[in-house]
């Protein structure tokens, strides 16, 4: 993100908080309905409580459903998976893979955060990245469990039902394959905002607070379409296969409230879009 787009993300931010609506949208046709909850996957603490439209669609739905149910990828076995997953077993390395632009500015960035380069030499290059983007979160007081978790686990006590949009071994898949074939240009991609990730999470939680799309949309998917392959995978092409799972859910009497990324939401071809042209009466709430 360039440091216009900082400027007009800010302007954006000041002007929107005049009129705050929420991240939470009501999808209806005829009698039935469903919420679209826009999620944080990860709070500080300071984050809480949460914005009262997500508790009034939380009320109002009889059953919950996630990209991926939290108790699953939280399942120890998952996290074993995972891990044995994005390392390479071939003999290639960090080193071998990127060039040396990437390579150099990762090795960079892993100093900086406290985490030399050589714990996570023999990692694919997206599970560095993420380890990586979780280490310096972390610093950053990034910590707490997101609305995600905050939700299934409320429904677990309400014994609300829970259902996914994705199965646990798409996400391994979407996770351990990321940028494969431009790991490079992946690298670089995410290394961009590293060292302004305080400022970045600020502005990012500040919008989705107030439901400000276009600051989300300035945020993530601008940049991401630079990126084609990257943003098809992250994006466009999942939306592309829950769309069909939310129209199935309006032609049924019961409630949901799904719960995904804020950036699903956002763009041409966020959730938001896509089920307004597909002629759904779509309504950001606004508790006030």
């Amino acid at each position: 993100m360039k440091t216009l787009t900082y400027i007009a993300a800010a302007c954006l931010l000041v002007s929107s908080s005049l009129s705050a609506q929420s991240s939470v949208w009501k999808v209806s046709q005829g009698a039935h309905r469903l919420y679209l909850g826009g999620t944080s996957h990860i709070l500080r603490s300071s984050d809480y409580p949460l914005p009262n439209e997500f508790d009034i669609a939380y009320q109002a739905a009889d059953s919950l459903v996630f990209e991926v149910s939290p108790d699953n990828l939280n399942d120890p076995a998952f996290a074993m998976r995972l891990m044995a997953e994005s390392v390479y077993k071939d003999g290639r390395t960090l080193k071998s893979v990127l060039n040396d632009k990437a390579y150099t500015a990762l090795a960079a960035e892993c100093r900086q955060a406290n985490m030399p380069i050589e714990m996570i030499q023999s990692m694919k290059p997206g599970m560095a990245v993420m380890m990586l983007t979780v280490q310096k979160l972390m610093q950053a007081g990034v910590s707490q469990a997101g609305v995600d978790l905050h939700y299934a686990q409320q429904a677990k006590v309400d014994q609300k039902p829970i259902a996914s949009l994705e199965t646990t071994e798409f996400q391994l898949q979407l996770i351990t394959s990321l940028g494969e074939g431009i790991e490079s240009e992946m690298v670089l991609y995410s290394l961009k905002d590293l060292e302004r990730i305080n400022e970045l999470f600020e502005q990012m939680i500040e919008a989705w607070r107030i439901g400000n799309m276009d600051t989300i949309e300035q945020l993530f998917v601008d940049d991401m379409l630079q990126y084609p392959e990257i943003y098809n995978t992250m994006l466009k092409d999942r939306n592309a296969r829950w769309l069909p799972q939310i129209e199935a859910m309006l032609e049924t009497e019961p409630t949901e409230l799904v719960l995904v990324g804020l950036a699903h939401m956002a763009g041409s071809d966020g959730l938001i879009k896509l089920l307004t042209a597909k002629g759904y009466t779509v309504t950001q709430l606004n508790a006030d």
